[in-house]
């Protein structure tokens, strides 16, 4: 349990570490995903 409960730690402290870097990936994805939604509802009716 102690092992599991550092790795949570850990990953913790990764994740806030690269909060900005997920961030910006994460809205990246998101445009492009928008983008890819609009020009196919656009171009094919």
């Amino acid at each position: 349990m102690q092992h599991v409960l550092e790795q949570v730690k850990g990953f913790r402290i990764l994740v806030n570490v690269n909060w900005d870097l997920l961030f910006t990936l994460g809205t990246v994805l998101v445009g492009l995903l928008a983008g890819a939604f609009l020009g196919q509802a656009l171009l094919l009716p």
